[in-house]
């Protein structure tokens, strides 16, 4: 039975230890986050889509509490409504901005695009796109 105690005894003590160290050192390397960041994020449309040019709404987040002013931060999903109301939360004004529309300007036939060269090599789609840009004057890719 006192082998039994004992080895509880250990046990315990050893968890409650590490525990301790655990807390101590959780205490001290605690990062303290602004409250307004989860603000911010919660105002976004959390498509976490990057077309901000941050990895997520996260980061963006983070970005626009920690930025002086909101010029250069834009949220193209949310647009104008939501760079407002992340202004509102930050106590500035958001500026404005102009909507993005995508453009197409590749026709795509071959009376658009003249050939320049004749490619003669491996019969390998991933070949020819790595040796080089293809065989059209195409400007837009």
């Amino acid at each position: 039975m006192s082998v039994l105690l004992t080895a509880v005894a250990t046990l315990g003590a050893i968890g409650a230890g590490s525990a301790a160290i655990l807390f101590l050192v959780g205490q001290r390397f605690k990062v303290e986050e602004d409250p307004r960041a989860e603000e911010v994020q919660e105002a976004l449309p959390a498509a976490n889509c990057g077309g901000c040019g941050f990895p997520g709404c996260a980061s963006f987040a983070v970005a626009c509490v920690k930025a002086e002013t909101l010029d250069g931060l834009n949220c193209p999903v949310g647009g104008q409504e939501t760079m407002d109301r992340v202004a509102t939360i930050l106590g500035q004004t958001a500026p404005v901005t102009t909507k993005k529309i995508a453009v197409v300007r590749c026709e795509g036939t071959c009376d658009n695009r003249p050939r320049l060269n004749q490619y003669d090599g491996v019969s390998n789609c991933a070949i020819a796109a790595a040796l080089y840009g293809g065989d059209t004057g195409c400007s837009f890719g």
